[in-house]
């Protein structure tokens, strides 16, 4: 190889030929000459959309071609007992604990939750199964997925699934590709699975007090009360409320609320208002202790490659938080008028130091969902966007109805394809976990696959884009963290270590 010498007038303009350098090989793709480099070179935008509380099989399991709710075999969708007998029907369990007015008794085995005599349109809101840690592991019960009914708050509610052909989003999954075999990189909820979105990792709190701790049987599982019901004659209880949010080891694996506002826990009385009282509530437990793992953030700022994370409601829900506890909050869990309904866990960046209030990495990355719109009309999206709906657009049971959602991710994909950066761009539009509902196909386990913390169920899972295969139902297996693979991989990043090393990097779906 012949190498040339270049002079430089001076120490400025070489430091100024050395940052042009750096700022190049930030958008140069690793492994030059490779397949992936020659399919995801072009790509400039990369921009997740990151919805809410859906099963592949939910939303996607009548979708023609797929590994679908008629791949499911009896042994994969007859809903056991905790005495291992299936259940006589599936019944649906109200916030008492008893059977639901107005929810009919059905056959165990999959049925339609828009159809009769369910007839719960999409336009409805509709009971949330509980989606936690230890709940999650069980119900998938080493991969037999028989145990979601019997491990549900709400019963036989889980096995419920939509025709999702009356979706817009459908209209998309059928014009570019459509992954049926995409895993949700964490067991249980929102609140981990976001962290895996960005980090590939667990939240650390091993000071939390025994009051926030999981409590486990001999096997590992959640211990049961002594008056938690026979499955098929109420509901599981259990002595962890809401499913334990630490491990006895000191992970943090469910809803925590973050040490900085907007949160969940409003600043103590006196206090700074940026911040939540570190007190916590008796309903909340403590805040989280700001996290100092690196994150996807971390990575691209290192390598000079612009990121935002988008959220909708932000600056409101920021405003409602910073302010003393005594003023009623009125966009933080909160559905009443026109309130976005804000969900502080669903914000993992601001659970980590590098983002506490003040700091010029806040100010820079996180952003507004208004932002996000006026970004993409003005074609100034960064390299790299991850867009948060607000609650009422998230598609989350309970609080909100998914058609509602899906018509605001239409838009959204509309607007993209009209941005002048299309051109350049590959949009990913995933879930954070299944919503406690039912899907036949086990997680994969096993070295380079898994590990104690997941992958868990399976998710839907949209690539969108000009360079992505068209008509396409692309197989390949893969979990969260596969977006942090792809992104790593296309602007040359460091590794973030918890990324699994098997799953998929989407080069399979790019023309």
């Amino acid at each position: 190889m012949r190498l040339t010498r270049i002079a430089f007038s001076t120490p400025t303009a070489f430091s100024i030929a050395i940052a042009a350098l750096l700022a190049g090989c930030a958008f140069a793709p690793s492994g030059s000459g490779d397949r992936f480099a020659e399919r995801a070179g072009p790509i400039k935008n990369v921009v997740v959309i990151y919805a809410e509380n859906h099963s592949f099989d939910n939303m996607y399991g009548l979708f023609p071609g797929v590994n679908g709710i008629a791949n499911a075999t009896p042994e994969q969708y007859t809903q056991l007992g905790h005495d291992g007998k299936p259940l006589p029907e599936l019944v649906t369990w109200g916030p008492d604990g008893k059977a639901a007015p107005g929810f009919p008794r059905m056959p165990n085995k999959p049925f339609r939750i828009d159809a009769p005599p369910v007839n719960r349109p999409p336009t409805q809101i509709v009971p949330s199964p509980i989606h936690v840690f230890f709940h999650n592991q069980e119900q998938i019960n080493g991969g037999k997925n028989n145990m979601f009914a019997a491990m549900s708050t709400v019963g036989g509610w889980t096995m419920g699934y939509y025709d999702g052909s009356q979706f817009a989003i459908w209209k998309w999954a059928q014009e570019y590709t459509l992954a049926d075999n995409f895993f949700m990189g964490a067991f249980g909820g929102s609140y981990l699975n976001h962290q895996y979105l960005v980090c590939a990792c667990a939240p650390r709190h091993p000071d939390a007090p025994a009051s926030m701790r999981a409590r486990l049987d001999a096997n590992g599982k959640l211990e049961k009360r002594p008056d938690s019901p026979p499955a098929g004659e109420g509901a599981v209880k259990v002595y962890s409320s809401g499913g334990g949010q630490v491990t006895p080891d000191g992970w943090s694996v469910n809803t925590t609320q973050p040490a900085y506002q907007p949160s969940g826990i409003a600043p103590a009385p006196g206090g700074p208002l940026a911040f939540a009282d570190p007190k916590g509530t008796a309903g909340s437990g403590e805040p989280l202790p700001p996290q100092t793992a690196a994150t996807i953030g971390d990575r691209l700022s290192a390598r000079g490659v612009s990121w935002a994370w988008y959220a909708g409601g932000y600056r409101e829900a920021l405003a409602d938080g910073e302010q003393p506890p005594s003023v009623k909050r009125k966009i933080i869990y909160t559905r009443e008028g026109n309130s976005p309904n804000f969900q502080p866990h669903h914000q993992p960046f601001n659970y980590f130091a590098r983002f506490a209030p003040g700091t010029p990495d806040r100010a820079q990355h996180l952003l507004d969902g208004e932002d996000f719109i006026a970004d993409i009309d003005a074609g100034k999206l960064p390299a790299v966007s991850f867009y948060k709906p607000a609650g009422r657009d998230t598609q989350h049971p309970s609080y909100t109805d998914i058609m509602t959602g899906d018509m605001h991710i239409d838009g959204l994909l509309k607007k993209l394809r009209a941005s002048p950066q299309w051109k350049d761009m590959l949009v990913i539009v995933t879930y954070d976990e299944n919503g406690g509902y039912w899907d036949h196909v086990p997680p994969p386990t096993g070295p380079g696959w898994g590990d104690r913390f997941g992958p868990g169920s399976r998710i839907p899972t949209l690539l969108i884009g000009p360079r992505v295969k068209k008509h396409f139902i692309d197989s390949t297996t893969y979990d969260t963290t596969s977006i942090l693979k792809f992104i790593t991989k296309r602007f040359a990043l460091e590794p973030l270590p918890g990324v699994r090393e098997r799953m998929g990097d989407f080069s399979a779906v790019l023309e």
